[in-house]
């Protein structure tokens, strides 16, 4: 009995996450606008990063070759490991009483806020990364994107990319419970967004920055998003390394959705709707 009960629940969260895929699905313009801009963001930082290298070729950590790798797979799995990705019905349904409708609901809040997360963010990974991807893949190098460094490589890609875009869900699920706590969301929003933009390697990649300061930021969870699975695509991380990352990131989530979960019932014992 205790098997069937378990089934049940599983599949009543899948289907929140089923609904909110489709809908997600929907926007095939905004993708298509979102692809071009993407593009066109992808190829400005190469420039950039273009006219740094043919000064000093040699001064940095990273190949040319592995760096257009990096802003490829960054541009192309955008809606995964961006933060600013967050959905604004959820700020909306805490800050308009909307609450009072998802607490009738027979579920877990904070699971059902997860998976409909993590759905609204593989939709649009899924409409907009294959046609970045293509076109990478067939651009001259350096400026293309090019096979994983090993199909080790290649595996472990996959393995920590899934647990950076769960560690990223959970990052996220902080920021909306944060918003039980204040009047309005912008703050948090703003604060969150601009610190992990920058630590989490997606203005600069990490081994681009200072040796102390970047060891510091790699025990962080904001290094264990985009930073992990990108690096070892590219072979920058490698060998034994890769299990202290991979490790580090299960830390990292399972540590962020206990204290979400925390958080969450913490509010929930306080959460006060105003209206009628």
């Amino acid at each position: 009995m205790g098997k069937i009960n378990g089934i049940f629940r599983y599949q009543k969260y899948m289907s929140f996450f089923r609904m909110r895929f489709l809908a997600g699905l929907q926007y095939r313009a905004a993708a298509f606008a979102g692809v071009i801009t993407q593009f066109a963001w992808g190829f400005m930082e190469i420039l950039v990063f273009r006219a740094f290298y043919e000064v000093n070729p040699g001064a940095f950590p990273m190949t040319r070759e592995a760096l257009s790798s990096y802003i490829w797979l960054q541009q192309a799995l955008l809606a995964l490991f961006m933060t600013w990705f967050l959905e604004n019905d959820i700020f909306h349904t805490i800050t308009d009483g909307g609450i009072a409708y998802e607490l009738c609901r027979p579920t877990d809040l904070y699971v059902m806020w997860f998976f409909r997360s993590m759905a609204n963010r593989l939709s649009k990974a899924v409409l907009r990364c294959l046609p970045i991807l293509i076109v990478a893949a067939f651009l001259p190098a350096p400026y293309g994107m090019r096979l994983p460094a090993s199909p080790k490589a290649g595996l472990w890609f996959l393995i920590t990319g899934l647990l950076g875009f769960l560690v990223v869900v959970a990052f996220c699920m902080l920021v909306y419970i944060a918003t039980f706590y204040t009047y309005s969301p912008v703050g948090i929003r703003m604060v969150a967004i601009s610190m992990v933009e920058f630590l989490s390697g997606s203005v600069v990649p990490l081994p681009f920055l200072p040796e102390g300061f970047r060891q510091l930021i790699e025990l962080l969870p904001f290094a264990s998003m985009q930073n992990v699975p990108f690096r070892i695509y590219s072979g920058d991380i490698s060998g034994m390394e890769i299990y202290t990352r991979a490790g580090l990131q299960l830390f990292w989530y399972i540590a962020l959705v206990w204290l979400g979960k925390r958080l969450t019932a913490a509010a929930l014992k306080r959460v006060v709707i105003q209206g009628g």
